[in-house]
């Protein structure tokens, strides 16, 4: 298609898209990881002896959290003792700490994902730790020989794959683009596909879909496209299959982020979260009704996966990236929007 799209026509000429009703909260997300996973169960299993000790050895600062909590009730199926307990429950609203009052806020400063904290801790431990202790097996003169010569390869292999998790779950600062018709990439990845819909249900007429293709290089976490209301979420189990077959964004496990831009345009747009062979672990911390910035981090998709967003095709729409261009998330400009009648008018006023 042309990277410009001028022979249709929005809902409306220079009317905003009607305003969407916020939608309840979809049953299957009791979690921010809803595919769960052998970390999430050790990560709860440590969570039941840190109450245990925190309850028995430190009852005044159980007390201190206590009087900083925010929020009227438990969202959690366990105490929430500090913001460590609601680490996979965010989602679902309720008790909540104020930055200032959280111990462990620095943790999202950290250079690295805060959903992916553990699988980096473990994971990397696993394979650094292997690493060192074959060394060790092989400098003790335990195996000799040809034996040694294959275990200094191993030894080379884990340590890669400890460098590859470690860059995997790598968290990188992003410039954001100003402009309210900007709209930027919500992964980083390759630009794969991009198809036309000659009607779309949620957008409520003609819809651009680009697919992004996320390798185990590339950084997972997910942004904001625009700025916007979460109207409502949509988890839906589905296959593993190759990320890059371009039948995995219908059959996959995915998460459907459903969103609106503020007024005036009321622009709305969709985000899915999909899985792949080796990513099998989506993670969203939204809930509806929330309100986030442009760029703004929502979750992201564990070890090689794909996203895509699909928004309105509009009279005077500008398409500025283009397949097989390597976009950044948060900083990539997609595609950007002519200013409308009502928002020139908005800007006079």
């Amino acid at each position: 298609m042309s990277s410009t799209s001028s022979d249709v026509n929005p809902p409306a000429t220079g009317q905003p898209y009607p305003r969407r009703e916020v939608q309840p909260m979809d049953p299957q997300l009791t979690t921010i990881q809803p595919g769960g996973g052998i970390i999430i169960n050790l990560e709860m299993l440590w969570g039941r002896w840190r109450r245990f000790w925190l309850k028995t050895f430190r009852p005044g600062y159980v007390k201190k959290m206590e009087s900083t909590r925010k929020g009227d009730f438990n969202p959690c199926p366990h105490d929430v003792l500090d913001p460590r307990d609601l680490k996979y429950h965010e989602n679902q609203g309720g008790y909540y700490w104020e930055e200032a009052d959280d111990p462990f806020a620095y943790r999202s400063r950290l250079p690295f994902a805060r959903e992916g904290l553990a699988e980096l801790f473990v994971l990397s431990t696993l394979f650094f730790g292997g690493a060192a202790l074959l060394t060790g097996v092989i400098l003790c003169g335990v195996v000799t020989g040809v034996l040694s010569y294959i275990g200094w390869l191993l030894v080379l292999t884990l340590v890669l794959f400890g460098m590859e998790i470690v860059w995997f779950f790598r968290n990188p600062q992003r410039a954001i683009p100003a402009g309210e018709g900007v709209i930027v990439s919500p992964a980083d990845g390759t630009f794969d596909t991009i198809e036309e819909i000659a009607h779309h249900e949620y957008i409520g007429g003609p819809a651009i879909e680009i697919g992004i293709f996320l390798s185990i290089f590339n950084v997972h976490i997910n942004r904001m496209p625009v700025a916007g209301k979460i109207i409502k979420l949509v988890y839906r189990p589905g296959k593993c299959l190759n990320a890059l077959r371009p039948e995995s964004t219908r059959l996959n496990e995915r998460l459907e982020v459903y969103l609106q831009m503020p007024e005036p345009t009321n622009r709305p747009m969709l985000v899915q979260q999909i899985t792949g062979a080796i990513a099998r672990r989506i993670v969203c911390r939204l809930k509806p009704g929330d309100e986030l910035t442009k760029g703004a981090q929502f979750g992201m998709i564990k070890l090689g996966s794909r996203t895509v967003i699909v928004f309105p095709q509009e009279e005077g729409l500008e398409i500025l990236a283009k397949p097989g261009d390597k976009l950044k998330a948060g900083s990539t400009i997609l595609a950007k929007y002519a200013e409308s009648p009502t928002e020139a008018s908005n800007e006079e006023a």
